[in-house]
């Protein structure tokens, strides 16, 4: 039963009761990932992607203090264009909703609020993970991504990690929270905007439905979140040694300029697609949409009720 707190689409709740797949999106690359006009355009392409591969929309966000599962146009508009709207990780949900605030969703926000309305599949970019810690007077920098995921039974598409985390960091607390790191045709942890790079996986997939299989069973026998990491395709993503080259530098920006804690992230963002010329950019919207075609073929799976198998 759908939370009164909760406020869901009709074409969504009604794809949800009949068991029809359905894909969650986050709204924080609306509300704060991308620059207008790419942030509506690559939601909107996103959502398209959903539908071309037979599953339902479900863009998620805070609007004004009322969580909402599947965005209308205007509340897309909203999040796109306003300003003052909140970036909110689970954490920040109690406060935007009390304060009526309209908010875009993190990962770890919009995996509660899916599962909430019954949603087993989230397309998004990358996770957050372990930052890394120049600074070891500096308290530990751990996205709430991490502790979602060993919570909330949600399979999350994406491109792995960020890739300006401690990758292996990051690799290692997921292990620790029993958080499987699926491959969706690699034996590597892609790196968000470079193909590999982040780490062995911990099972290699080569379609949606040993995905769906693989998480099914995961959840069957008492596990929670999972991650199905889908790297880049070669002409998009950027290469590693030019990634590397322009990370260090960035990093070097943000010490000068003594950007920390939140305001790392988009500090990073920002200088990665001006020193590559727009090539962070360009791979951050394809993969969103990449990821959410592929969630739509998992959600797809799942929907007919994929079973345990074993040889």
């Amino acid at each position: 039963m759908i939370p009164s707190w909760l406020k869901v689409s009709d074409e969504v709740a009604t794809a949800v009761a009949d068991g029809r797949p359905v894909v969650a999106l986050e709204s924080t690359l609306i509300s704060h990932g991308l620059p207008w006009p790419a942030n509506l355009g690559t939601a909107q392409k996103a959502e398209a992607a959903v539908r071309e591969n037979g599953a339902v929309p479900a863009t998620i966000a805070v609007v004004a203090g009322r969580p909402t599962v599947g965005l209308s146009d205007g509340e897309f508009e909203t999040l796109a264009r306003a300003d003052g709207v909140w970036k909110a990780s689970r954490r920040d949900l109690g406060g935007a909703v009390a304060l009526g605030k309209t908010a875009g969703t993190t990962v770890s926000a919009t995996m509660a609020l899916a599962h909430a309305a019954g949603i087993r599949v989230f397309a998004t970019g990358g996770i957050g993970g372990a930052h890394k810690e120049a600074d070891p007077t500096q308290p530990l920098d751990i996205s709430s991504d991490i502790t979602e995921l060993a919570r909330t039974p949600v399979l999350v598409v994406c491109a792995g990690a960020k890739s300006i985390l401690d990758l292996p960091q990051t690799l290692e607390l997921l292990e620790t929270f029993g958080v499987p790191v699926l491959g969706y045709r690699t034996d590597e942890l892609p790196a968000f905007y470079v193909r590999a790079g982040g780490g062995p996986v911990s099972c290699r997939v080569e379609t949606a439905a040993m995905a769906a299989a693989v998480f099914s069973s995961h959840v069957q026998m008492g596990g929670f979140g999972a991650i199905l990491a889908q790297p880049l395709d070669q002409e998009i993503a950027v290469p590693a040694d030019e990634f590397a080259a322009a990370m260090h530098r960035a990093e070097a920006e943000a010490k000068a300029a003594n950007v920390t804690g939140p305001k790392s992230t988009p500090f990073l963002l920002s200088r990665l697609a001006d020193l590559t010329v727009g090539k962070t950019l360009a791979a951050n919207q394809a993969l969103i949409v990449s990821n959410a075609s592929l969630a739509a073929e998992v959600a797809a799976a799942l929907a007919t009720g994929t079973p345990i198998t074993g040889s």
